[in-house]
């Protein structure tokens, strides 16, 4: 447990390194395929073990489409016993408000990357 004795919130840093264990990153992967499509997929990486989770693909990722992937990650982590805390993502608008409220009622709590900064993801 970290201890501060100025009541201030840790450097994130010192917070990222001491809840690695229960750490998840979201994002989209973009790739073009050989015929000029665009495929997006979403993957989860989880920081304790660097295992990715790769929870689908398509051409057009709607809101519908990412809450049940969604879904599926959080049955899958709880079949595994992954005590994830949680998810750090961007504020991407293909991420819809439902998904934070599924991993919220899942214990995950969602952290958001600042604006305009992607390695901080």
């Amino acid at each position: 447990m970290i201890r501060r004795l100025s009541g201030r919130p840790p450097p994130r840093g010192e917070f990222l390194r001491s809840r690695v264990d229960a750490m998840l990153a979201c994002d989209f992967i973009e790739a073009i395929t050989l015929n000029g499509q665009r495929r997006y997929s979403l993957a989860v990486i989880e920081h304790a073990s660097r295992r990715i989770r790769v929870l689908g693909t398509t051409a057009h990722p709607n809101g519908s489409w990412v809450i049940q992937a969604i879904r599926n990650l959080v049955r899958d982590l709880e079949g595994a016993g992954c005590r994830a805390r949680y998810l750090i993502r961007d504020r991407d608008a293909k991420f819809p408000a439902l998904m934070d409220e599924i991993l919220s009622d899942a214990g995950i709590e969602t952290v958001l990357t600042g604006i305009r900064m992607p390695r901080m993801n």
